[in-house]
């Protein structure tokens, strides 16, 4: 059994601020980062922030300064917290977790950012 469950997507105001959650759980050996895309309409799916195993993240440059990518990995959960949020963040968010074989996705979880 592998699961990632993802949680925190909604409705929010510009400027405002929401934090995703994914918990990986499972048979899930050799994690060696992980991490969120994300893909609006029309638009190609891109990598918004890791976070390696060892602590050392990346970010797009469009979020850095306003998305922070942490985890817990005695729990195999990953976190980011959105803040000042922008209509153009608006997307699926999809958890990702790297491992030895195919990487894992979670369910995608909808940001809306919205008047």
């Amino acid at each position: 059994q592998v699961q990632l469950v993802e949680s925190g997507g909604g409705l929010v105001q510009p400027g405002g601020s929401l934090r995703l959650s994914c918990a990986a759980s499972g048979n899930i050996f050799s994690i060696s980062a992980m991490g969120w895309y994300r893909q609006a309409p029309g638009k190609q799916r891109e990598l918004v922030a890791t976070i390696s195993s060892g602590g050392s993240t990346r970010y797009a440059d469009s979020v850095k300064g306003r998305f922070t990518i942490s985890r817990d990995n005695a729990k195999n959960t990953v976190y980011l917290q959105m803040n000042s949020l922008k209509p153009e963040d608006t997307a699926v968010y999809y958890c990702n977790v790297r491992r030895i074989g195919p990487d894992l996705w979670g369910q995608g979880t909808q940001v809306t950012v919205s008047s």
